[in-house]
């Protein structure tokens, strides 16, 4: 294993992972991708406070020199999203580069049952991340413990709310178990392969996945501010 790096804060904890390859193509395109434009920044939460020791062995084998500081002074968060924009049409965000290759494809519009079925398979998804790194079968998991970053709990909350407004819970979906069962399965073969997925996961609903949710709360629930998209600290 590789040796672990100098200690960070928990709130540079997802800006350092980001650069860990997915070593096997079998799994680089299973991500968790969104359209709307990312929010620039470091995410930083009260828990973040502490100062802990971050053993990633992904980081620390294959990080890009932008990233790991030993070249440039641009944070990573700022150069992943000069990147993204490359890969963005005009209709996907506001400061994309590419040119689109077909029409905009057909307005969405939300439904609450659609939007369900996404809570429902997101918080399958959280708790399993959550599970995998208080387990910690791999030592240095057990590192993004605690971060206040954790989902599942907010995600109960608001699940209960749309019970309570009389709408049916679904079970989890065939794509929610089965990303959920990759997880468990990349956390225990493939180290690497995992972490570039719980990076991927938590920078998707910090950035992109809040400007989604604001979108939808406005089509389909009056405004209303899930707990799914508010933490103890501030998202900058």
């Amino acid at each position: 294993m590789a040796p672990a790096p100098a200690a960070l804060s928990a709130a540079n904890a997802l800006s350092l992972l980001a650069p860990a390859r997915v070593s096997s193509g079998r799994w680089s395109s299973l991500s968790v991708s969104v359209s709307a434009r990312p929010v620039t920044g470091v995410v930083s939460v009260a828990a973040a406070t502490a100062q802990r020791r971050l053993v990633a062995a992904a980081a620390a084998t294959e990080m890009a020199p932008a990233a790991s500081g030993e070249e440039g002074s641009k944070p990573f968060v700022e150069e992943m999203r000069a990147v993204a924009m490359k890969l963005h049409t005009k209709d996907q965000a506001r400061e994309g580069e590419k040119e689109p290759q077909a029409p905009p494809v057909a307005k969405w519009e939300p439904s609450v049952e659609g939007y369900l079925r996404f809570l429902v398979d997101s918080k399958l998804v959280f708790q399993t991340l959550e599970a995998i790194v208080e387990r910690a079968a791999v030592p240095w998991y057990a590192e993004f413990r605690n971060t206040g970053l954790e989902r599942s709990e907010a995600l109960k909350n608001d699940l209960e709310w749309f019970r309570q407004q009389g709408h049916t819970i679904p079970e989890p979906s065939a794509p929610g178990t089965t990303y959920a069962s990759l997880l468990e399965e990349l956390s225990e073969e493939d180290p690497q392969a995992f972490i570039c997925h719980f990076y991927n996961v938590y920078f998707a609903h910090t950035a992109g996945g809040r400007m989604i949710g604001k979108k939808v709360s406005e089509k389909i629930l009056n405004n209303k501010e899930l707990e799914f998209y508010k933490w103890e600290g501030n998202l900058s």
